[in-house]
């Protein structure tokens, strides 16, 4: 079994990615992927250790990206999940990724202005991360500490939905470029969570077909939030469009209790093959005869 969507505490996941090793040694993992939300900070903070605990760890990250979708008239965040399989990520791109910290930062100052403003008496010391890395999760979980809120979902529903927020969202790299630049460090990019992307299903089709074309790799057919039918559904579309599955359970601890390591909401249970064929993607596409 394997698990590759994972959040540690340099993102939004309550676990540290120590514990999260531990977690995943407990439940028999045999490989693992930290997808911290732009940043490499957790699996940097556990690489050494990952052999001792019998853990393939697998280098990733949730990045950031943004498309401006008709229906809706407004721009909406789309995750791309980028895996380095044959080579760690080299400097540019980490450096690259600071640009998105740097967002996230003033995201943040501005949310931060906008619930003071509400008289919610919250503040940076109330926080367990620095303001460039704080998710709107962090900031829900505050206002429910503090009794504002009964429970996260209403903390969104109230002050943190897009609709509550208003102007005050950061200006982040297209879907494109995201894809473009997780090639070029050598990755393998995958649409996250499709399931969530505001598209009836020909808007879908139609955007991945463009991002294919743009370098996209493969789609999360398997997700904690994916039904039978949304998997099958992603299953036709990789077919279709030359793409491999990837899958994980997005877990973040007691951020979203509900969801297991491994297993999801129980409905899944990720062969290692899934991740052999993404090597042999990578493998192929270093080749000197591909």
């Amino acid at each position: 079994m394997i698990d590759l969507h994972t959040h540690t505490t340099f993102s939004d996941g309550t676990s540290t990615p120590e514990a999260l090793l531990q977690e995943a040694r407990s439940i028999g993992l045999r490989a693992l992927a930290i997808t911290d939300h732009d940043t490499f900070s957790g699996f940097d903070a556990v690489l050494p250790l990952a052999p001792q605990h019998g853990i393939e760890l697998i280098c990733g990250l949730e990045l950031s990206t943004q498309v401006y979708v008709e229906q809706i008239g407004r721009s909406s965040q789309v995750h791309l999940l980028g895996y380095f399989l044959g080579q760690l990520p080299p400097p540019h791109f980490r450096e690259w990724l600071t640009t998105i910290s740097s967002l996230r930062y003033a995201r943040n100052l501005k949310l931060m202005a906008h619930l003071q403003a509400k008289n919610l008496a919250i503040d940076w010391p109330d926080f367990p991360l620095p303001p460039q890395t704080l998710s709107r999760t962090h900031f829900a979980n505050v206002l429910l500490a503090k009794g504002y809120v009964p429970d996260r979902q209403r903390a969104f529903d109230l002050y943190l939905s897009d609709e509550m927020l208003g102007g005050i969202e950061r200006k982040l790299p297209s879907v494109a470029e995201g894809i473009e630049r997780i090639c070029g460090a050598g990755g393998l990019p995958s649409l996250a969570h499709p399931v969530r992307l505001p598209f009836h299903h020909l808007a879908l089709r139609s955007f991945i077909q463009e991002m294919t074309g743009c370098g996209l790799r493969a789609l999360e057919v398997y997700h904690s939030d994916h039904k039978p039918e949304d998997t099958n559904k992603f299953l036709q579309l990789t077919a279709d469009f030359g793409l491999l599955a990837t899958g994980g359970s997005d877990y973040h601890g007691q951020n979203k209790p509900d969801i297991m390591l491994g297993k999801g909401r129980g409905n899944l249970c990720l062969a290692y093959t899934l991740l052999e064929a993404m090597k042999e993607s990578v493998k192929d596409r270093h080749s000197p005869f591909s």
